[in-house]
């Protein structure tokens, strides 16, 4: 995966904090899920915590709500994010604006640190990793979601055949949608990195939209849309955006709408 626009997913967060929440059904989903499987074992404290990707803070003041002695720090690539989260948090966390490639903290930080939704966005997945595995201390635990390759299939799919039906070929990356992280590679850069107790896992949630308009809108809400910019433009683009549209609803349209579907990989690890 490369090419990721970090300028532009970046925009993207800073348009879209206020509302983001209202878009994003799968995301809260997903962080309830993660606050369970971050579960404090029997005689186990959590001191300092960061959540990476923190967003609108709705992960991290679960966290707090849950462990209320800890020293909660969110960090976020757009600052009308972490607005969003001082609102959600108050003044009981510390919110740094910066990447997760380069965390701006010293090694061996925290004793937890949790992230959701966020490394899909993130080229350098070795990078990422390699930070988190820095600033945990020793047995300090790292629990994450990410969105793996198999989200957005059909979309994807309908992309593909729509550029045949139009005479543009099918060469990969060429629909401007996102291409992302493999289970396997998550996997195999845990394990490069030493962490221990690996668990790498992959479920599946389905979100559904009345129409493929209001699919690529929320896809656009998400950040999906901008990670790097399509290729073609014009009255055939134009053209194959409205076959996309139709092989979409032929092929995957219901009665209920039409699903996008949302392949997320499930990770924990001990330093």
């Amino acid at each position: 995966m490369d090419g990721v626009d970090r300028c532009r997913v970046r925009r993207s967060f800073q348009r879209g904090a206020v509302e983001y929440d209202h878009h994003t059904p799968v995301q809260q989903r997903v962080v309830t899920q993660l606050l369970e499987q971050a579960a404090l074992r029997d005689n186990e404290e959590y001191g300092a915590l960061l959540d990476i990707g923190c967003g609108t803070g709705r992960l991290l003041a679960g966290v707090m709500e849950k462990y209320p002695h800890c020293l909660p720090v969110g960090l976020d690539l757009a600052g009308s994010m972490l607005s969003q989260a001082r609102v959600r948090t108050g003044d009981k966390a510390l919110l740094v604006q910066a990447a997760a490639e380069q965390l701006p903290f010293q090694n061996q930080s925290f004793n937890l640190i949790v992230s959701s939704s966020t490394f899909q966005w993130c080229d350098a997945l070795e990078s990422c990793f390699s930070e988190v595995h820095r600033c945990l201390r020793q047995d300090g635990r790292f629990f994450f979601t990410l969105f793996g390759d198999g989200t957005f299939y059909e979309l994807k799919d309908s992309w593909q055949e729509a550029r045949i039906a139009c005479g543009f070929g099918c060469e990969s990356g060429s629909d401007g949608t996102h291409r992302f992280h493999t289970a396997e590679k998550v996997r195999t850069v845990l394990e490069n990195l030493r962490f221990r107790e690996l668990s790498v896992t992959t479920t599946v949630e389905k979100e559904w939209y009345p129409d493929v308009a209001h699919l690529l809108q929320s896809v656009k809400r998400i950040g999906a849309g901008s990670s790097r910019p399509p290729a073609g433009g014009g009255l055939g683009w134009r053209r194959v955006l409205h076959r996309m549209a139709e092989v979409y609803a032929d092929k995957y349209g219901t009665p209920r709408g039409v699903p996008a579907s949302y392949q997320v990989i499930w990770g924990a690890g001990v330093r």
